[in-house]
C-alpha cells in the first residue's frame, strides 16, 4: 500500500464534511444563543462548501451540470460565511 495524496485530500475531505454537518446540525438543535448559532451555522457552510469543492477537484470522472453549479455557487456562500464570520468577531477594543 502506497501513500497517495490525493487519497488522503478525499479522505480528509470527508472528515470536513462530517464536521460541517455536525456545526450546522448544533447551530440548529443546539445552540440558543443568536450569535454563536450564526457563527456554528457560518463554520459548518465553510466546511461544508470547500470540502465538496475539493472532492470535486479530486475527481477522475467529467463534471456534470451539479459539480458546475457548486463550483459556481460554493464559493459565493463561502465568502459569506466568513464575511460574517469577520462581522460578527470579537467587538473593537473600547466599546
Amino acid at each position: 500500500m502506497t501513500f497517495d495524496i490525493q487519497q488522503f485530500a478525499v479522505g480528509a475531505s470527508w472528515v470536513a464534511t462530517a464536521i460541517g454537518a455536525a456545526l450546522w446540525l448544533w447551530s440548529w438543535l443546539g445552540e440558543k444563543n443568536a450569535i454563536r448559532k450564526l457563527r456554528f451555522l457560518d463554520c459548518g457552510v465553510v466546511l461544508l462548501f470547500s470540502s465538496i469543492l475539493l472532492r470535486i477537484v479530486a475527481q477522475e470522472r467529467p463534471m456534470s451540470i451539479w459539480d458546475w453549479a457548486v463550483v459556481f455557487v460554493g464559493p459565493l456562500f463561502i465568502a459569506a460565511a466568513l464575511w460574517r464570520l469577520a462581522r460578527t468577531a470579537c467587538p473593537p477594543p473600547g466599546r
